[in-house]
């Protein structure tokens, strides 16, 4: 059992399963071709990983949901305004393999993907 601090605080991040694939055998992600793009890599915290998944994941089966612990990640990351003005996490680095606390499968039900009980909003 991984123990966290209480003043850990967890973003995600949503990986295709060649995407997680890939990460497993490097032991680092250097990004999907949107966070390529934009030079950072793009999370997403709790409250906003919901509407993440529906947006730019829809119908899409075999995802990965990524879940890292912001204090672990070297003071690369940056909460920037995007979407609706809300502020997003981006990471301006590599993302390595001993940044993430968990992972889960995010199923598909019914056109909607389910997210574990330990997202919690």
């Amino acid at each position: 059992m991984l123990l966290r601090s209480p003043m850990t605080r967890l973003v995600f991040k949503i990986l295709r399963g060649d995407e997680w694939d890939l990460f497993q055998s490097e032991g680092v992600f250097h990004g999907a071709p949107i966070d390529l793009q934009d030079g950072y890599i793009h999370f997403s915290a709790a409250h906003q990983v919901r509407e993440t998944a529906a947006k730019h994941f829809g119908g899409i089966t075999g995802l990965m949901l990524v879940a890292c612990d912001t204090n672990s990640l070297d003071g690369q990351l940056k909460w920037e305004v995007s979407r609706g003005g809300d502020k997003f996490p981006h990471l301006y680095g590599e993302l390595r393999m001993t940044d993430v606390v968990w992972t889960k499968p995010l199923p598909l039900e019914n056109g909607v993907h389910v997210f574990p009980h330990e997202v919690v909003t």
